[in-house]
């Protein structure tokens, strides 16, 4: 295997020392013109396989532990940010519905959320105001950010789990089962 060029190591450098993911245009700002898509699959290809991998999340590029090493990494760090029931549904419902208002969040829930549930979602990074909806009373929509893609894993909000996914997983509650064949049973009733 041949060492990168110049230009691939700059790339891998900025990468490698950046705070955050980065943008095209970020990395772009730091080492100039050149074959950028190039050097990232590059890059991207020489670190497959190793302990660190580059790694495309939305549109932002970044260095991570590779995900079958990141046991070592946890061994006595815990996670301080627990979210309630509230807050994982809230998270969820904003995932697969954004952009999404406060009040489509509570009708989907069927209860309140109270103003704190979002608060901590946005202190975490992962939820941010995306403007307001041009409605009567123009209320404030909110979606995911690059945080919340990097956070967990995604490369974008396609790679979501499906229906079937979670329920192949046994992450669907019974209740959701049965409502779902109850629904099922009555479109195929014809009474």
């Amino acid at each position: 295997m041949n060492p990168p060029d110049d230009y691939a190591r700059a790339v891998e450098a900025v990468l490698f020392a950046a705070e955050a993911p980065l943008t095209l245009d970020a990395i772009r700002a730091h080492v100039g013109a050149g074959d950028l898509r190039a050097a990232l699959d590059r890059l991207e290809h020489d670190y497959a396989g190793r302990g660190i991998n580059l790694v495309q999340r939305g549109d932002r590029w970044h260095f991570q532990t590779a995900g079958d090493m990141a046991h070592f990494l946890r061994r006595d760090r815990e996670d301080s940010r627990r979210l309630t029931r509230a807050g994982i549904e809230t998270l969820a419902i904003i995932a697969y519905h954004e952009p999404v208002t406060r009040a489509e969040i509570e009708a989907i829930r069927g209860v309140q959320i109270s103003k704190g549930t979002l608060d901590v979602l946005m202190e975490a990074g992962w939820v941010r105001p995306a403007g307001r909806r041009e409605v009567p009373g123009r209320p404030l929509t909110f979606v995911t950010t690059p945080d919340f893609l990097v956070h967990f894993g995604l490369q974008s909000r396609r790679d979501l789990p499906g229906i079937d996914d979670l329920r192949a997983a046994g992450l669907l509650d019974p209740v959701d089962l049965a409502l779902e064949q109850l629904a099922v049973e009555k479109a195929d009733d014809p009474d």
